[in-house]
């Protein structure tokens, strides 16, 4: 079955839209509260039609990541009972919510640094760090970090292998797809693991 491929060639369409940034920066929004699409799916095929472009890309999903994160945290610290419990349970994150619980006492920070650079969902951890009340200021400059390690890392690699990377990319485009999938269900299956 293919979709990545459909999905890479649609994102590089968009990437020539003129509100494309707006675009890209919408996602990275609503993935880090509620979206289940990782934000350098869109990130890496857009930075590949726009190398020049790039970092300031890097950038946009580093401030709108981490501001979605605020607003993944005020879900968890606010509205848990009205929003955030349906956000856990419609991706079947429950359990997961609890285990987060019982490790946020003992590695706290660290966790939330991991969530946002790995592909373990970073909503998970917005939400919890929200309900534990972990303080803002740490929770925000964390994700920031975690969050800009991660797209600028992908920022890089686009920019400074983007033209040897683009064929190997166009050609495999549905392995590496299904691999980082696989990531993200292996970021699932950590969670489950370690609980």
């Amino acid at each position: 079955m293919k979709l990545f491929g459909p999905l890479y060639a649609k994102t590089l369409e968009w990437s020539r839209h003129p509100k494309a940034d707006w675009l890209l920066g919408g996602v990275s929004f609503i993935e880090s509260s509620f979206f289940p699409v990782p934000t350098s799916f869109m990130l890496a095929p857009m930075a590949m039609a726009r190398r020049h472009h790039a970092w300031r890309l890097a950038l946009l999903c580093t401030v709108t990541s981490s501001l979605g994160g605020l607003f993944g945290y005020l879900i968890g610290h606010l509205l848990f009972e009205q929003v955030g419990v349906h956000v856990l349970e419609f991706y079947h994150l429950e359990q997961e919510f609890e285990k987060m619980q019982n490790w946020y006492g003992e590695y706290g920070v660290w966790l939330l640094f991991l969530s946002g650079l790995t592909p373990i969902p970073y909503k998970l951890f917005t939400i919890t760090s929200g309900t534990l009340g972990m303080a803002i200021i740490p929770f925000f400059l964390v994700s920031l970090v975690g969050r800009a390690s991660q797209f600028f890392l992908v920022a890089a690699m686009i920019r400074w292998g983007g033209e040897k990377i683009e064929p190997a990319l166009n050609a495999h485009i549905e392995k590496i797809g299904w691999l980082l999938l696989a990531a993200a269900v292996g970021g699932f299956m950590v969670v489950e693991f370690l609980g």
